[in-house]
């Protein structure tokens, strides 16, 4: 069905024949983002759907980078030794525009380095999650029209099944099928260049491409082969027009690439999978269209440059995830679930604009490199470097709560606590006040926030309310102040 004949926004006609709200919400696209979103939605017993329109999982091992952001979320649920058991951990350094650079010392983290993991592993652990907590996950489901009202959303599917459900998340990635239904516009720039990226054996020695590509590697900065796995190597190379990014490349394809950068095309041969990518920029204008809402590529897309993309989606539904369950289970403040697209859609614009500079940086042109070169001096300031690493790793994040420290409204790293570590805590996604007082109590909100009383806790301050996602949503330590915040946050 045409989205002509569905209605973006909410509409009170035609009640009668409403099937009825057989969800809670509904979650287009089971990567990482949608996965993420359901399980954050049923640690509040939400009845959660997700339709994948995939009938099986990714087979092909893309490699992605866990940040430090990404890594506090997994440890936040109790999810970081699943993780950590599947990665290979790396220095968190040398991420922006590849400029190889020591990481600072002393991040603000526990968990401060890169973890590199299979991208469907990293899809798999958490719709194990998501399942484990109650989810349901229908694959071989696309979605095809979506209608709302003032209380829910019709989702068509591809066979004409019909499915009723409170709210509706898209998570269905770059080309959303939700996003396009909702006539959300999707401003930015079309990609101007292709890099073609996959996993192939080759048929000449080691030692040579090593030589190779160290000759190559300076003018061309997107182009790698890089042993894998049992003569396999991964191989990065950039295309020389822009093609169907819906169509895989074929061996040709690489290498005629190969040979337009390299000179030769390492004898190439036997693919595990090929694919291309574009630097498409793009943002959308809106998260929210009444009760449906975007999370992830649904909502942005940028290069890949700096590894950020997955990182920005499972943090976007770690934002949205309480939020949401708040309004179902009826004590969301007004104005809470709005917060979701105030906090996340700047996040997502600042990374779609140091992706851009990091874009230039790698040009081959005289003015990028030598914009470059002045980077690559000020980087040897710890500042600088500093700087850039917390953006890319998102632990330099900050929500706008309004006037105070400059603590409120970051992520609060994991400190040690009497009962082991914070995070600890945090595994049944509720808020949690610490409190260094003793004095100071939760009240009428104790079915949504925890208490912790330990003066030994490390920290700088009194006590903080920290929101489910981890965020300082308060400061201080007066009682009525904090009622204030609890009610301002948990209704």
């Amino acid at each position: 069905m045409h989205s002509s004949q569905f209605n973006a926004e909410p509409s009170s006609n035609g009640t009668a024949d409403r099937a009825p709200l057989t969800y809670d919400v509904i979650i287009a696209g089971c990567g990482p983002t949608g996965a993420m979103l359901a399980a954050e939605l049923r640690l509040h017993d939400v009845r959660v759907l997700v339709l994948e329109k995939e009938t099986e999982p990714k087979s092909y091992v893309r490699i992605v980078g866990l940040h430090i952001r990404s890594l506090e979320l997994m440890a936040m649920r109790g999810l970081l030794d699943r993780v950590l058991e599947q990665g290979r951990r790396r220095p968190a350094a040398g991420f922006f525009a590849a400029i190889d650079k020591p990481a600072p010392k002393g991040l603000d983290s526990a968990y401060a380095y890169l973890l590199g993991i299979p991208q469907p592993v990293v899809e798999r652990l958490l719709e194990e999650h998501a399942i484990g907590l109650g989810a349901q996950v229908r694959r071989g489901c696309t979605v095809t029209g979506l209608e709302q009202d003032d209380e829910g959303v019709t989702v068509e599917l591809a066979d004409g099944e019909r499915l009723r459900s409170r709210y509706l998340v898209g998570c269905d990635g770059s080309r959303s099928t939700v996003r396009k239904l909702l006539g959300v516009g999707f401003p930015g720039e079309p990609s101007r260049t292709e890099t073609l990226m996959g996993e192939l054996e080759v048929g000449v020695p080691q030692e040579e491409i090593t030589a190779k590509v160290a000759e190559i590697h300076e003018p061309h900065k997107p182009f790698w082969l890089r042993p894998f796995d049992k003569g396999v190597y991964s191989v990065l190379v950039p295309a020389a027009g822009v093609g169907d990014r819906a169509e895989a490349p074929t061996l040709e394809e690489f290498q005629r690439a190969l040979r337009a950068v390299a000179g030769t095309d390492f004898g190439v041969h036997s693919p595990r999978w090929l694919s291309r990518f574009g630097d498409a920029t793009r943002l959308a204008e809106r998260y929210r269209v009444g009760r449906v809402l975007l999370a992830g590529d649904a909502a942005h897309i940028h290069p890949p440059i700096g590894g950020q993309g997955l990182n920005l989606g499972v943090q976007d539904a770690f934002n949205l995830g309480w939020k949401l369950a708040a309004q179902i289970r009826g004590w969301a403040p007004e104005t809470l679930l709005d917060t979701y697209e105030a906090e996340r859609r700047p996040v997502a614009a600042d990374v779609l604009d140091n992706t851009r500079a990091q874009k230039e940086l790698l040009s081959p042109e005289p003015g990028p490199r030598a914009v470059r070169r002045l980077l690559t001096e000020l980087m040897d300031l710890d500042e600088v470097n500093r700087h850039l690493i917390e953006k890319i790793t998102a632990i330099g994040v900050r929500y706008d709560f309004g006037p105070g420290p400059d603590l409120l409204g970051r992520r609060l790293r994991d400190v040690d606590v009497k009962q082991g570590n914070l995070y600890g805590l945090l595994h049944r996604g509720r808020g949690l006040l610490l409190d260094r007082t003793e004095r100071l109590t939760v009240g009428g909100w104790s079915d949504r926030v925890d208490h912790l009383a330990d003066p030994t806790a490390a920290l700088d301050v009194p006590c903080v309310l920290l929101r489910p996602d981890g965020h300082v949503a308060w400061i201080g330590d007066d009682q009525q102040d904090l009622d204030a915040h609890l009610s301002r946050w948990f209704g």
